[in-house]
């Protein structure tokens, strides 16, 4: 079979990212499992695993990877970096028509670039085969909880960021001593599951939805609410699954009852923005309105939730939205006038190791074969965007935005 050469490449983009597609134990496993590709690393000071621990594992180090056939890394590549003719992979950040990135795909197909994008890597089914999404409920969930913690004056926890990994960051939940306050968690996938994990862990009971609403009680609850619990048919007929997901916009919210019983609100479902909003920012300067603290996993940018009106960092993670002005205010954690939003965009950046072992974990088990030519190639031509200067047949889409001035 012809040789390859695999790449790991520095995460050259700012805000630096920590996180790798592939852990020094899986780059030699590669060599071991596919005899016909040599993965190197290139150099960098900032990974998670330091350059040592890639050497230890067998694997070079170069500076230079322009011998290289594929290059992987997480985050986009910054345009100057971007090296012509080869196979990339990583979060692209274009296959919405983001303007943001509207330069880095023009780039991509003037260079040539053979573009596969992490998020399009699908089973035959349509379900995503590699993802962080678990990392980000995990730390948004954790972090919601540091939030409510500091605001509240009730205790201080690490940050997810100082913890070594996820078991250390485990041994912060003994400090977490929460009233009988209730958290809504909102979503069904990997976010709300990894959300899920850290509510359990840190010993807060979980409850039915008609529990939630009705009923108090002497400790910290949680509910998880499905579409279903916080949307309703604008013309007041029967609630249909299917239909909510292909028409969203024939719903309103349903959002407000529990809004008004909640501390602490966990936003980890998707949100498309023709569907409705939870609630606007008139409900919000409600009395009845009980929300304190917003840990808004989704980050959607004036989306569904009002008060986030830009992402927070991993620096700087949360800060205050004044309802009453419709803007962000400095952070003063205990002034309850104002709602504390967590909505850091990159959350498993704050455990890079263990989010990084899943999604390579993942790559192995269930890209490298096909992307190393041992298996059927399909999985790898459905998240292929562009291919010899042309975006592939399921993105000519995209070929007006790239066209734009």
């Amino acid at each position: 079979m012809h040789p390859i050469n695999l790449a790991l490449i520095r995460e050259d983009k700012v805000p630096v990212d920590r996180r790798v597609p592939i852990t020094p134990a899986q780059a030699a496993e590669i060599q071991q499992r596919f005899p016909h590709v040599r993965v190197f690393c290139q150099r960098s000071a900032l990974r998670c695993f330091p350059d040592q621990d890639y050497r230890d594992a067998g694997i070079e180090l170069v500076d230079d990877v322009s011998h290289c056939d594929i290059l992987m890394g997480v985050k986009e590549v910054p345009i100057p970096k971007l090296i012509a003719d080869k196979t990339y992979l990583f979060f692209s950040h274009t296959i919405k028509a983001q303007p943001y990135n509207r330069d880095l795909l023009r780039t991509i197909l003037q260079k040539n670039i053979r573009l596969i994008d992490y998020e399009r890597l699908t089973d035959e089914q349509g379900n995503r085969v590699v993802a962080f999404g678990r990392f980000a409920g995990i730390v948004g969930a954790y972090n919601g909880l540091y939030t409510y913690g500091k605001k509240m004056g009730l205790y201080d926890i690490r940050r997810a960021k100082d913890c070594f990994d996820m078991e250390d960051m485990r041994s912060e939940f003994s400090k977490i001593k929460l009233p009988p306050i209730k958290i809504a968690l909102t979503g069904g996938g990997r976010v709300a599951g990894g959300a899920v994990e850290i509510l359990e862990a840190a010993g807060i009971q979980r409850v039915s939805t008609d529990d939630y609403l009705a009923k108090t009680f002497n400790q910290p609850v949680f509910t998880q609410l499905d579409v279903t619990e916080y949307n309703r048919k604008a013309d007041g007929s029967s609630f249909e699954k299917e239909e909510f997901y292909q028409y969203p916009e024939r719903f309103v919210p349903g959002f407000l009852p529990f809004a008004q019983v909640t501390d602490l609100f966990i936003a980890g479902a998707f949100w498309d923005h023709r569907a409705p909003v939870l609630f606007h920012q008139e409900d919000m300067l409600q009395d009845e309105f009980s929300i304190k603290v917003i840990a808004d996993i989704t980050c959607d940018i004036e989306g569904s939730i009002p008060s986030t009106k830009q992402p927070s960092t991993i620096a700087e993670p949360v800060y205050d939205y004044d309802a009453q002005h419709d803007r962000v205010a400095d952070t003063l954690y205990q002034n309850l006038d104002y709602v504390s939003v967590m909505a850091v965009d990159n959350l498993p950046s704050e455990l890079p190791r263990d989010a990084s072992a899943s999604f390579g974990a993942s790559l192995l088990e269930h890209v490298l074969p096909s992307l190393v030519g041992e298996a059927d190639q399909r999985i790898i031509q459905r998240a292929t965007i562009t291919q010899g200067g042309q975006l592939t047949d399921d993105y000519q889409y995209l070929e007006d935005y790239v066209a734009e001035p």
